[in-house]
């Protein structure tokens, strides 16, 4: 049974998401989640900056004697770059990680250089092995999930524990925002913490073991918990995008790429080519709807963006011979993917009934409050 079209008065998520629910008003419950969320993960103004001060010295203390003491992912995106700049003129002294998953585009890699180099920030680079990752890859795109990003997802936050863990680090600083980062419903991608979820999806279609692919177990993930602080920097500044990213290009010779997460290829053709047209799916919706909620664009102008393709036609065509080239399939095999049937997270083995457990919520919650309790927001 098909549901009748609804779109929200408030952003512009619709039932393009099948789990969408809507009050009296037409507001959906990715908007009213967003207003909870901001309660216990922003703190902005006056308040906001003492307590990263606060924050800041905290970290300096536990990294005396140490070469870092704290570490950063960077991607060359407006996001971890600005948060490398803020993490700087913190006065803290950041290790910066990169995953080359092979798919960086040469932009993305202009800008780690420049701007790292103006920071005086070291960075680790880690060369994901090509063979194991593109046979990961192309089974997700097998497994016909709408999540195809989870392989690269998976390995950047796994890489970030094990550094942590490896180079004595306590703080990870990760370049996620709860102002412009929101609205993502789990129809569309879940399982990025799932090990069990990305091996049962490997094992049926892969070829490849998976011997050096960075990844984290339920119970490593923990471990990494328990004896690490996260702490999401750009939740305590007036982080405005647009605002952000002139700010990087004036002093840090930083260079836009042209829409959320492209300054990866694969990212790029992924969200702006295969999720709209097989899965009916477009990730603006989501990109958007954060900032009309946090005011940076209204939702009249979102609903004009949306009108406009999801990236230039030509590059969309390169991207495609590109991809498929790279993968190392033909177009013949490319169709027949974009041809399967579509499947989700719950049709392949995973850990989500442990997530959904009492017992997870009732442990996740007490974890919830005590950091809220120290401080710290996520």
């Amino acid at each position: 049974m098909s549901i009748a079209y609804q779109i929200c008065t408030r952003c512009i998520m619709d039932t393009s998401d099948p789990e969408i629910s809507f009050d009296a008003s037409g507001v959906c419950n990715h908007c009213r989640n967003y207003d909870e969320t901001l309660k216990t993960q922003s703190i902005s103004g006056e308040e906001g900056r003492l307590q990263l001060v606060r924050i800041a010295e905290m970290i300096k203390g536990d990294g005396v004697g140490k070469p870092y003491d704290c570490i950063i992912g960077v991607s060359g995106g407006v996001d971890s770059t600005y948060l490398a700049y803020i993490v700087k003129k913190l006065g803290l002294r950041p290790l910066a990680v990169h995953l080359d998953n092979g798919w960086d585009s040469e932009l993305a890699v202009q800008n780690i250089e420049n701007v790292l180099k103006k920071l005086h920030i070291e960075l680790y680079t880690f060369v994901i092995d090509w063979e194991e990752f593109k046979d990961l890859q192309l089974a997700f795109l097998k497994a016909s999930t709408p999540d195809s990003e989870i392989p690269t997802d998976h390995a950047i936050f796994s890489l970030l524990y094990q550094l942590a863990d490896k180079f004595k680090i306590r703080y990870v600083l990760p370049g996620f925002n709860g102002r412009t980062e929101s609205h993502l419903p789990k129809a569309w991608s879940q399982g990025h913490y799932d090990w069990k979820y990305i091996k049962s999806i490997h094992k049926r279609f892969g070829k490849v073991p998976l011997t050096t692919f960075p990844h984290a177990t339920f119970f490593g993930l923990v471990w990494y918990r328990l004896s690490q602080r996260w702490i999401s920097v750009l939740n305590y500044v007036d982080y405005v995008k647009k605002d952000a990213m002139k700010i990087l290009e004036k002093e840090l010779d930083w260079k836009y790429y042209g829409g959320k997460h492209y300054e990866s290829i694969y990212t790029r053709f992924y969200q702006g080519y295969i999720l709209p047209k097989k899965f009916g799916f477009d990730k603006r919706r989501t990109h958007l709807s954060s900032l009309i909620c946090s005011g940076e664009i209204t939702r009249e102008e979102a609903l004009e963006e949306l009108k406009k393709e999801t990236y230039p036609l030509e590059l969309q065509k390169q991207d495609r011979e590109y991809v498929i080239k790279k993968l190392g399939i033909t177009e013949t095999e490319f169709e027949e993917i974009m041809s399967l049937p579509l499947r989700s997270y719950s049709d392949y083995p995973s850990q989500g009934y442990i997530y959904k457990s009492p017992l997870f919520k009732a442990a996740f919650s007490l974890y919830t409050q005590l950091k809220k309790s120290s401080g710290i927001r996520r």
